[in-house]
């Protein structure tokens, strides 16, 4: 079974891609290439073409600078944390020089190009919507990355009057001041163009946030919160639970319970949020991020995806965005982000717990505290939630003085 690659936009992704390509005919597999793809595009076409497994060459929201692979198994689902382990040990034995005899004239593998990678997908994605979009006017960023081709694409072909930013492959600029980590240019567009909706890709298009037509930001809870409800009033919500990290603001676990859903926790990281899913059966999870997964539909996070999704209850409730997100309230939340040394002995200090536990017991049951090493920077995040803004601000702000005094990369 041969592996199939995709990659987003960056620069660096041609270059790692042959490099892959090229080390996995070595030992006599061969190689699909897919192109420029979103990440769920590769899950999904990994289990509908009966691929070994699924590669993507991205760093999804990181700087242009950064690369990474991400590696779906033949079901399309992401590899336990063993066995990416596993791959890695594997990986470093062979620069070791311990490396096992490869193949060589006809048994090495061969590479092919993949035409029209993504139709099957977009066709997937298009079938979910709940009939035409004819008159919703709609706001892409496709921050220069992996949805520049799929994601105008799939709007023209579902009715609605697309304005698409940041939509062409510069590798060169992916994720600058654009897309779901930049959102002022799709809430300026939306305003602008007097859309409906705006919605903001990163740079592999696992995730999305939205804009609603005034020009306010939708984040990942929100779009949980109202694609949960809408599902429960539908009894399409089994066992009326929603999978969600730690991360996720309070007032979406309020506004849930408020209408009998419970909200299960889990830590950072879609791959918990979907192991957890399939541990209880769950078929609705996600971040506050904009990483949301509809089991039934996808086996990853899919930006596309929830989009639709996203517009199916707008169009069934016949609802302004700003009316859906208003039903989900948001604590006041503190983020900040502190560059340290090394994150592990950061977080694993005893002095820092002592602090977090004293911050908890101010704030009591009016909020929360959680204390994080970033999983791909040298960062410790600081989340603070309480009931009013400054007293939010305050607590993160002694937190992170803290974290920087004693543990700040410049200390």
């Amino acid at each position: 079974m041969p592996f199939l690659v995709g990659r987003d936009t960056r620069v660096s992704g041609p270059m790692l891609e042959a490099a892959f390509a090229a080390g996995v005919c070595s030992v006599g597999v061969n190689v699909d290439l897919g192109g420029i793809l979103p990440t769920p595009a590769v899950a999904f076409l990994t289990r509908r073409r009966g691929a070994g497994c699924g590669i993507v060459i991205s760093a999804s929201h990181n700087p242009v600078e950064d690369n990474g692979i991400k590696i779906f198994a033949g079901d399309g689902f992401k590899l336990a944390d063993g066995v990416e382990e596993r791959i890695e040990a594997l990986a470093d034995e062979a620069v070791s020089g311990r490396d096992p005899a490869r193949p060589t004239g006809p048994a090495v593998g061969t590479i092919s190009a993949i035409p029209d990678a993504d139709g099957p997908y977009l066709d997937h994605v298009a079938a979910l919507s709940k009939g035409s979009l004819a008159g919703m006017r709609v706001v892409v960023d496709c921050a220069y990355g992996a949805a520049v081709y799929a994601a105008p694409r799939l709007w023209e072909r579902l009715g609605a009057q697309v304005t698409a930013l940041h939509a062409q492959a510069d590798g060169t600029r992916i994720n600058v001041a654009c897309g779901s980590t930049h959102l002022a240019p799709l809430q300026d567009a939306v305003r602008a163009h007097r859309a409906d909706v705006g919605f903001a890709h990163d740079g592999d298009a696992d995730r999305v946030l939205a804009v609603d037509e005034r020009g306010d930001v939708v984040d990942g809870d929100a779009l949980m919160g109202m694609c949960a409800l809408d599902r429960q009033r539908r009894g399409a919500l089994p066992g009326n639970v929603v999978v969600a990290t730690v991360m996720s603001n309070l007032g979406l676990e309020q506004a849930l319970a408020a209408a009998s859903i419970r909200l299960e926790r889990t830590r950072v990281g879609d791959r918990y949020v979907l192991e957890r899913m399939r541990e209880i059966r769950a078929t609705m999870g996600g971040e506050q991020s904009g990483h949301l997964i509809f089991l039934e539909h996808t086996t990853t996070g899919d930006g596309l995806v929830t989009a639709v999704e996203v517009a199916n209850v707008m169009s069934r409730s016949g609802r302004r965005m700003s009316e859906l997100r208003s039903a989900i309230p948001r604590l006041p939340q503190v983020l900040v982000n502190v560059r340290v040394r090394e994150r592990d002995g950061a977080s694993s200090s005893p002095e820092l717990a002592a602090a977090v536990s004293a911050a908890e017991a101010r704030l009591a049951r009016r909020g929360r505290v959680l204390v994080r090493p970033s999983g791909t920077e040298p960062l410790i995040r600081v989340m603070v939630e309480a009931e009013h803004q400054d007293e939010a601000e305050r607590v993160a702000g002694e937190l992170a003085e803290l974290i920087t005094r004693r543990f700040g990369a410049t200390a």
